[in-house]
């Protein structure tokens, strides 16, 4: 091998693509480099998990890369570790190898794309950016179908996505007659559908290595860890895992994807955490498979098991991949940096400190937290309704909120965990991402969960200490920004009930829902 290259490409850790037009063929004098670097375990606190994760599939992409005949310079964090940032190592390298072309693939996260945006201002040598080949929608079609600040909504998003694409589609009109069955989509689990959860598939990657280069170069990670990682780390593994999604857990997915059980945990010895949701998310995310490969697989599914793989499943299923993950997309790219700033509901309370332990008597939030820490991953309803949604109420900071979510979840890439946490979780963009502030009493988390009957908390309550402290705060947040929420034809009956109450019945809410604000950090 020599030392020098006449061209580097930077592979960042969410760009682990197969399939880019880069790998096509092999090129000796064109250097390939893959490196951990400490500024991406230090911008926010992550779960332990997540950066052995993102470490192993790096190194296993390198290796890969390099079976297949490509110049690959995997670097550890014991190799850049005099590096203060990416720039300074991208510039000694460049300099080390007598580099006269730098490529990169557009970073996915603002900061990323600003931060090698101004290095290659100011590197006198050719540069040129390339796009990911990873989603549906180009750049150009974001910047196209997207305005600045526009309230865009999803459901419109997802119809012309899959007219656009043909996805689901028959004869111009969406098969089975309908373009969503989300009201077929929110079941709860009962006793007698447990037998129908499967185990979850887990890997074993011995990830010991990573965890003593964490601790030899002190980084501060959170969460739970053991040495073998149960996450998919390579190509095969993240098709291992699509494949049994789609083989075990679709015929149930759909109606039971609202759904959040802890009798499961309670029952078995084995965790059945993960109930019929794919996991595939960390994958898809590092662009190990694509969302076409993972939606053709699906839909290739459902079409050979028609008889046990329903309409409405398979579509709920598309639309979290063609329709939503898309759409956050679009919306992030359209409105960074400003969106990142955006506090509509001027919330600014701090993160209870049970956030980071799932210490607290609430039994929802310790169900989803707890989970959360033990595995690095917790599904769309529990982030949404039950941490998201409390956060909402309490009014904590976005900011927190958005450091949280950013770090705690294997699959949180800011592109992603930005819209759906300040966006559709806390209504900080003012209605940008959501029609409405998915804001919710203790009723909606005893309708779609097993949590609130071994509570000490009474769901049904709304005053003493003994009452849900969700119910209180629900009419606190909606009494408070009435002025922002009265007018929405969606939150009309809302409002219509909380007149009715008795005035006496109010100001006790209203205390009560003070009382839980004062005393966080002690529920």
């Amino acid at each position: 091998m020599t030392e020098t290259a006449h061209t580097l490409r930077l592979i960042l850790g969410d760009q682990l693509n197969a399939q880019h037009s880069w790998l096509q063929q092999q090129d000796e004098g064109v250097l390939y480099v893959l490196a951990e670097l400490h500024q991406e375990t230090a911008y926010v606190q992550h779960h332990v998990q997540k950066v052995c994760a993102f470490f192993a599939a790096m190194g296993a992409f390198a290796e890969a890369i390099h079976q297949a005949g490509h110049r690959v310079l995997h670097l550890s964090l014991d190799d850049t570790a005099q590096y203060a940032d990416l720039p300074t190592l991208l510039q000694a390298l460049i300099k080390q190898y007598q580099v006269s072309q730098f490529e990169y693939q557009l970073p996915d996260e603002y900061r990323l794309r600003q931060q090698l945006s101004e290095m290659c201002q100011d590197l006198n040598i050719n540069t040129q950016a390339y796009e990911t080949q990873h989603f549906y929608l180009s750049e150009q079609e974001i910047m196209a179908d997207f305005k600045v600040g526009h309230r865009h909504r999803m459901e419109a998003f997802y119809r012309k996505m899959r007219q656009r694409h043909q996805v689901l589609m028959n004869k111009g009109e969406p098969v089975g007659g309908k373009w969503n069955f989300d009201g077929q989509n929110q079941n709860k689990l009962k006793p007698d559908d447990f037998d129908k959860v499967p185990a979850p598939l887990l890997f074993a990657t011995d990830v010991s290595d990573i965890l003593a280069r964490l601790t030899r170069h002190q980084v501060v990670t959170f969460g739970k860890v053991e040495s073998r990682l149960l996450w998919p780390v390579t190509r095969r593994q993240a098709v291992q895992l699509l494949d049994f999604f789609c083989q075990t857990c679709l015929p149930w997915f759909g109606q039971f994807q609202d759904a959040m059980t802890g009798k499961l945990d309670d029952m078995l010895n084995q965790k059945q955490w993960s109930l019929f949701h794919s996991r595939i998310s960390f994958a898809l995310n590092c662009k190990m498979i694509s969302p076409k490969q993972v939606i053709h697989r699906a839909i290739d599914e459902y079409d050979a098991r028609p008889e046990q793989i329903s309409i409405a499943q398979i579509e709920g299923f598309v639309r979290q991949i063609l329709g939503w993950r898309e759409f956050v997309r679009a919306i992030y790219w359209r409105n960074m940096p400003e969106y990142g700033e955006l506090n509509a509901l001027q919330a600014s309370r701090q993160l209870p400190d049970w956030f980071w332990n799932g210490e607290t008597d609430m039994l929802c939030l310790k169900r989803a937290i707890s989970q959360s820490l033990d595995y690095a991953y917790a599904h769309h309803i529990q982030r949404l309704m039950v941490t998201g949604n409390f956060c909402l109420l309490a009014g904590i900071d976005p900011d927190e909120v958005d450091k949280w979510y950013l770090g705690v979840y294997i699959d949180a890439i800011e592109w992603v965990e930005m819209p759906n946490t300040r966006g559709m979780s806390q209504f900080a963009d003012g209605g940008i991402v959501g029609s409405k502030a998915y804001a919710a009493s203790g009723n909606y988390i005893n309708k779609m969960s097993d949590y609130c009957g071994d509570c000490r908390y009474q769901v049904k309550q709304a005053v003493g200490d003994n009452a849900c402290p969700f119910n209180a705060l629900y009419w606190h947040f909606m009494v408070q920004h009435q002025t922002a929420f009265a007018n929405n034809p969606r939150n009309k009956m809302v409002y219509a009930n909380w007149r009715k109450k008795p005035v006496e019945q109010q100001q006790a809410i209203l205390d009560q829902a003070e009382h839980w604000l004062g005393n966080l950090s002690q529920l």
